[in-house]
């Protein structure tokens, strides 16, 4: 069940990430990143790495997107004009995509290592949010505090710079 939600959950990433590009609102293309971050938070936990899924939805899909949709929002960016379409250059991306397809599953497919199933770990429970909170608030304390205030200054100077003059 956790390789059908493996691939399940890689091929919302991909599907997410690839109308980030393709997209043409910007509000869009930041949501489709959120639902990609989510997908990738999914990916951890399937592999059994729940901290970094969950801070991956905390900072990335939560605190970074909420500020870059807060960003888009006072820009008040437009939807981009839509061009013509490049017939060389589409089908040339096109050619390059399917061949590292075609790479990366003749590797896949050749390689022992993939096909073989890894053992259960067994070991000393060691609580790995006890060891990076223990970590970051004994050992780096100075730089997280330095980061949140760096964060602060960089809202309020995206607040400023984007207020509208009010002559």
């Amino acid at each position: 069940m956790l390789t059908v939600a493996f691939w399940f959950f890689a091929t919302l990433m991909i599907a997410f990430g690839a109308s980030v590009v393709l997209l043409r609102n910007p509000v869009s293309c930041a949501m489709s990143l959120v639902m990609s971050f989510i997908s990738l938070a999914a990916l951890f936990i399937t592999l059994d790495a729940a901290f970094i899924g969950i801070i991956q939805i905390l900072v990335y899909a939560g605190a970074v997107m909420v500020l870059f949709l807060f960003i888009i929002m006072l820009l008040d960016l437009r939807t981009e004009e839509s061009r013509s379409l490049n017939i060389g250059a589409t089908v040339g991306g096109l050619l390059v995509v399917s061949a590292f397809i075609a790479f990366l599953v003749k590797i896949i497919s050749s390689t022992p290592a993939f096909s073989q199933k890894l053992p259960d770990f067994v070991g000393p429970q060691t609580s790995e949010v006890k060891m990076i909170g223990f970590t970051l608030f004994q050992t780096f304390w100075l730089p997280f505090e330095v980061v949140g205030v760096l964060l602060l200054v960089a809202t309020v100077g995206v607040v400023v710079l984007s207020r509208k003059s009010l002559r």
